[in-house]
């Protein structure tokens, strides 16, 4: 492949190798009817299935297929993370390797972003998810609000859009806590989004769990925010200014009536309020100092095992020198 792609798509895999031939197969169908240089770059998140051995068939079939296999699961914004950084397209597409993301969509970004945006997101018409996915995805957002305002961050979606020159804000970035949507924040503020159709997953079950996805909004409020760090201060304050105001009520009255507030219930509740205010202050700190610990040690946020496709070497920053 002489010519550089204008587009790169790049799409984070997680045992999905029933639906990754459909998708590679779309794709190239949509992509040769436009008209536009492409590449398609599988990133294998260590999922445990035969993901990579597909991946690596597609690239030995379509020199336009690029494949890159994680040394284990590092989650999907770190394999997002090494796909971006090997990307040799002046636009770059992310979504989803289940279909659930039609590539008949993306014209709609691609012709937003032509209008002076930088990134384009593609929210859902209707969530096809179940209850608790759903109820686990609007924590995520809530989350995101501090770092990238809430209409933005109402609208993230998988699927994205985004102009390549961005990331160079963020190339040297090594933390092992990575956030695309926040990343892409430290370069922009020029966001829009464009409602697509969502589609039913036909292959297997998501690799986020409710759980996974609270855990993940709880990174990111740590690690992109002091929103925390400020709400506990705020809560420190108001403990003690109510700490300040039983204590006048205990010295007003036995000033007063001559004696003291009685019963142990209430003693032993102050004090339960305070010792829980106390750890849940000290566990927001903790949370910051591994963060600051895991960053001194320079752990990097993924490590490649295997590539697959392509004619020319293309290093993949963090890759452990592999």
């Amino acid at each position: 492949m002489n010519q550089l792609p204008a587009i790169s798509i790049l799409i984070p895999v997680y045992r999905s190798a029933e639906s990754l031939p459909e998708l590679h197969r779309r794709l190239v169908s949509l992509f040769e009817q436009r008209g536009d240089e492409f590449e398609v770059v599988f990133v294998e998140d260590c999922g445990g299935d035969h993901s990579w051995d597909i991946i690596k068939s597609l690239a030995a079939a379509d020199a336009r297929v690029r494949g890159f296999k994680m040394s284990r699961n590092y989650g999907q914004h770190n394999a997002l993370l090494c796909g971006i950084r090997a990307a040799r397209g002046a636009v770059i597409v992310t979504m989803d390797d289940d279909l659930q993301h039609p590539p008949e969509e993306l014209p709609k970004l691609l012709t937003k972003l032509e209008e002076g945006y930088d990134v384009v997101y593609g929210p859902p018409e209707r969530e096809q998810h179940g209850f608790l996915r759903d109820l686990a995805s609007r924590i995520t957002k809530i989350a995101l609000q501090g770092a990238m305002g809430a209409e933005t961050a109402r609208h993230v979606s998988a699927l994205r859009v985004f102009r390549a020159e961005l990331r160079a804000v963020f190339a040297d970035y090594r933390s092992p806590s990575v956030n695309i949507d926040v990343l892409l924040t430290w370069a922009t503020t020029r966001f829009a989004a464009v409602r697509v159709r969502h589609e039913p997953r036909l292959f297997g079950q998501s690799g986020y769990t409710p759980r996974k996805l609270v855990r993940h909004a709880l990174n990111m409020m740590t690690g992109f925010s002091i929103r925390p760090l400020q709400l506990a201060s705020v809560m420190g304050f108001a403990f003690a200014l109510f700490g300040a105001l039983v204590l006048a009520y205990v010295l007003g009255r036995y000033l007063i009536q001559g004696g003291g507030v009685p019963g142990f219930p209430f003693l032993a509740s102050i004090i339960a309020l305070f010792s829980g205010a106390q750890l849940l202050a000290l566990g927001i700190i903790g949370e910051y100092l591994a963060r600051m610990h895991f960053r001194t040690m320079e752990r990097p946020p993924y490590a490649v095992r295997e590539r697959t496709g392509g004619e020319e070497t293309v290093e993949c920053a963090g890759d452990g020198g592999r």
